[in-house]
């Protein structure tokens, strides 16, 4: 949401909106001007946004009997789901689109930081704030698109990629879905709107059989298997090597610029992207080593030989797991020390 409020303000529109808490991001929001208010209360939104030609765009976070949304609803406004407003941006963009249960912020963060080093143009939308480029917007030269395809009340539906990935399919959202069989035929949907001509890479090992148009070609990867997959992986002293193998062109001696297991799969989804749509190997070991990750994303705040300090939305059981092995194999000699926050009823 904040990322398309960044967008508007950029096109020269006033934005204004409501968020339940103040935080941060909301105060970084109105320093860049906009108009935010912290309660369900009518008389809070300013004048001009109650003219009829504002638009109306929500999340699915707030609830249908919120006060606001149902005077938008009552009297007529147009109001579109985050999701189908960015379906609406996309239109005429080369969308390359990450989706997945686990790393799909990170990878589609990485997809337009080598979009940058490759290309040097590109926009996103990110669901995480990218430390190279201090956001979660980028707005750039070129029709480039890299988005992150949610599939939180099936938003990623609304979008036709010209590339896309699936980087996991592990059962979530299923306040939304009810079922895993609902959840994985969501995302069977999804390949389905891949244009044709166009590319599907997926994990290895997925329990969906995608259901592709004619003319899109299948890839898939993992870590040590798959079209694309690693090799002489080394890990230690804080850092990752490894080479790429792949359909495309191997790549020798990548160095990952966030050291951490799980970053060799996300960046071999990521690397994958970029030379089908035509990086160079230097291009993609450029900006493999120089990407310095995302907000909350294994972020660590001290890094020194004595301490470390890092926090991570691992917000699902099989990311939990995957983040404590992942800080085990980083410091095997460490004594670890964790607090957990827990997130959202139905997760914990």
């Amino acid at each position: 949401m904040s990322a398309l409020a960044r967008y508007f303000m950029h096109e020269g529109c006033a934005v204004a909106g409501y968020d339940r808490t103040a935080t941060p991001l909301t105060a970084r929001l109105e320093a860049e001007g906009a108009i935010v208010h912290y309660e369900d209360d009518l008389s809070l939104i300013p004048p001009q946004f109650l003219e009829r030609d504002t638009v109306v765009v929500y999340t699915p976070a707030v609830p249908a009997d919120h006060g606001e949304m149902c005077y938008f609803r009552e009297n007529g406004y147009r109001m579109l789901k985050r999701s189908q407003m960015l379906g609406e941006l996309s239109v005429g963009k080369f969308v390359m689109a990450v989706a997945g249960t686990h790393g799909k912020t990170t990878t589609s963060t990485l997809v337009s930081w080598l979009n940058h080093a490759a290309a040097g143009e590109g926009s996103a939308f990110l669901g995480g704030v990218s430390k190279n480029f201090d956001s979660n917007l980028v707005l750039g030269e070129g029709r480039r698109l890299a988005v992150e395809a949610d599939e939180f009340d099936r938003s990623f539906l609304q979008l036709y990629p010209e590339i896309a990935v699936i980087t996991s399919m592990d059962a979530d959202h299923l306040d939304i879905y009810e079922s895993e069989e609902a959840y994985l035929e969501s995302f069977r949907h999804y390949t389905s709107l891949i244009r044709p001509d166009g590319f599907l890479i997926l994990h290895t090992g997925l329990k969906m059989k995608p259901d592709t148009q004619e003319g899109v070609t299948t890839y898939t990867y993992g870590r040590e298997d798959g079209d694309f997959h690693a090799e002489n992986i080394q890990i230690g002293n804080g850092e990752i090597t490894f080479d790429l193998v792949s359909p495309l062109g191997n790549i020798p001696n990548i160095r990952l610029g966030v050291p951490l297991s799980i970053n060799i799969e996300n960046g071999i989804a990521a690397m994958a992207l970029a030379q089908i749509a035509g990086a160079t190997t230097e291009e993609i070991l450029t900006g493999m080593a120089t990407f310095n990750g995302v907000g909350r994303r294994f972020d660590f705040h001290v890094k020194t030989d004595r301490i470390a300090y890092l926090s991570d939305y691992a917000h699902h059981p099989v990311e939990i797991r995957q983040s404590i092995l992942s800080i085990k194999e980083l410091y095997k000699d460490k004594h670890i020390k964790a607090i957990f926050q827990p997130h959202l009823y139905t997760r914990t």
